[in-house]
């Protein structure tokens, strides 16, 4: 299966990539005149040590110099045109997947987060920094080597096969590096990777981290998987190092032998010196680009891992098919044998649940920790499939919705809320580009934290970070409702909503679903504490993923809770429901 996925997003990558053919072509063409003009230094070599030098003509060497000024003034134009090229291949690359890439990061971590997930976009950025690196520069000189060689073979036979063999011989120490050093360095990147996903998870938490005095066994931790992947990767690195310097070592070696083999097939008269200078800078020059994609072989190895991260991802997470766009739905949900697996798990968290909510309705959700509130929050929103069964938004199923529109219908406020970094405004605004600004007052209205967000330093422009906020739980809770209500949702999901409420708090979340009522929404919350379904309708009883009773709520709690009574009357900080 995952070989599966794996051709198929090669093929996706490959198709984004053949958008450029025209370019790949043209720095080919390029590549081809800006090696043929190589040539000018070995035939400039050749002509002042067999010409110049025998003839003593100054005019000869001035009109040669002149040529070889003018010919390397068209090569580097040459290859400064072909770098400029492969820059904007690798930034178009990257720019027609980078929604595709981000999409998928975003829809794969719903449902499986894991490390080649987290690090999608930093695949793409390598394979887009390998597009635009001096080494496919190199791939695009390799096919002219033979070209250089053939150069020596004129020259004389015996440099040509002395050529060959060394270039063979670097050539098996560039197979043996790739494939000693790729071992090392997907440890080492995977290490890193590692080491950074823990470190931006104790910066987040640093607050607990600080004050509950784990700040050494967290940098204990963290030190441990930082030490292996640098561990890793000075294992990676001494080994590309160990062929990158014998690579070196043996180019210097083979030219100064070519200078050696050539001053005695001089002495022997076999050929003039001008040939044996010409034939030691065309031999450099043949081995350049083997020697520079030794050097950047790194690069390279980072670029193959990505694209085979990229394949599997996009491979697992196909492109969303376009939606005919339905009109803004009623509030009416229809939930049918609804079961639902969460991803990883292999069983249900819910099992053949079956309701129904009308416009102007409020649903409570309740039953023990685990019975599968927060699954079907989730399922009713769009971030988990069902497995089997449906849910229906005004006779639609979610999934013919497209999930920035079924968003704008669907409201929902997670049990942890979390702030972006931005102002609040934006937040409300749910990251909006250019936020409605009477639309988030409208919605900190309803969520009663208007004169809330008013007090805080510079109002609804007050900056908040993901990590740092300085807001109380409370207030986060009161923003990230007026979030969930941003432009009028017909269906409104609250996991746990007043967990982190004050009296007050619960108070102005209560008038909020009046309202919300009132305006002929619907809302679903799942709830431990009483205050939060004051204003519910209707109660749903769940138990280990099943519908254990669903009616008036009077009724459901009159038939299975003994101090129903109690529980309507309850304060906001009254105990939950059991």
């Amino acid at each position: 299966m995952q070989t599966s996925y794996m051709k198929t997003g090669a093929r996706e990558l490959r198709r984004v990539r053949r958008r450029s053919r025209s370019l790949y072509w043209a720095v080919a063409l390029f590549s081809l005149f800006a090696n043929l003009l190589m040539l000018t230094g070995p035939l400039y070599m050749l002509q002042v040590y067999d010409r110049v030098l025998g003839s003593g003509s100054e005019e000869t060497l001035i009109a040669l110099s002149m040529i070889v000024i003018f010919m390397y003034g068209i090569m580097g134009l040459l290859d400064y045109t072909r770098g400029r090229i492969m820059a904007r291949v690798g930034a178009r690359f990257q720019a027609d997947l980078d929604r595709r890439v981000f999409d998928a990061v975003v829809r794969k971590s719903v449902v499986a987060p894991d490390v080649k997930t987290q690090t999608g976009l930093a695949d793409l950025e390598s394979v887009q920094r390998l597009m635009t690196s001096p080494v496919l520069m190199a791939a695009f000189d390799m096919p002219w080597t033979p070209v250089f060689f053939a150069g020596i073979f004129l020259f004389h036979p015996i440099l040509g096969y002395f050529a060959v063999c060394g270039a063979a011989v670097l050539i098996l120490i560039a197979l043996a590096n790739q494939l000693l050093s790729r071992e090392p360095q997907a440890s080492a990147t995977h290490a890193g990777h590692m080491a950074t996903l823990m470190s931006d998870q104790i910066r987040t938490e640093s607050e607990m981290v600080q004050a509950m005095g784990m700040r050494d066994a967290a940098f204990a931790r963290w030190q441990t998987a930082r030490g292996q992947s640098l561990g890793r990767q000075v294992q990676a690195t001494d080994v590309t190092g160990l062929f990158s310097s014998m690579t070196k070592s043996l180019r210097l070696l083979l030219q100064s032998a070519m200078l050696g083999i050539g001053a005695y097939l001089v002495l022997q008269n076999e050929m003039t010196a001008g040939a044996m200078i010409a034939g030691s800078i065309l031999l450099g020059r043949a081995l350049a680009p083997v020697e520079l994609a030794l050097n950047q072989w790194p690069v390279v190895q980072r670029a193959f891992k990505g694209w085979e991260n990229l394949s599997e991802l996009l491979g697992a997470v196909p492109e969303e098919k376009d939606r005919t766009p339905l009109p803004k739905p009623k509030a009416k949900l229809a939930v049918k044998l609804l079961s639902v697996v969460p991803p990883g798990e292999r069983q249900a968290s819910l099992k053949s649940l079956t309701f129904d909510i009308k416009p102007g309705q409020a649903i409570g959700v309740i039953g023990p920790s685990g019975a599968g509130k927060s699954t079907l929050a989730r399922a009713l929103t769009g971030v988990w499939a069902p497995t089997a069964g449906s849910i229906r938004l005004d006779g639609a199923t979610l999934d013919q919705y497209a999930p920035h529109v079924l968003g704008q219908h669907i409201g929902y406020l997670p049990q942890r809320v979390q702030l972006f970094d931005g102002t609040i405004a934006e937040n409300i605004a749910r990251l909006e580009a250019t936020p409605d600004p009477e639309q988030v007052v409208i919605a900190a209205k309803k969520a009663a934290a208007h004169q809330m967000i008013l007090d805080l330093p510079n109002g609804y422009d007050t900056i908040v970070s993901s990590g740092q906020s300085r807001l109380s739980g409370g207030q986060i809770q009161r923003i990230g409702l007026a979030r969930a209500l941003y432009r009028d949702p017909v269906i409104v999901v609250l996991d746990e909503p007043n967990s982190n409420l004050d009296n007050d708090g619960s108070q102005a979340l209560n008038a909020a679903i009046r309202a919300l009522k009132k305006n002929g929404s619907s809302v679903l919350i799942m709830a431990h504490r009483p205050a939060a379904i004051q204003e519910c309708d209707l109660l749903l009883v769940l138990d280990n993923g099943m519908r254990l009773a669903f009616g008036p709520k009077d009724e459901v709690l009159a038939g299975m809770v003994k101090n129903h009574k109690q529980i309507k009357r309850a304060p906001a900080d009254a105990g939950g429901v059991t």
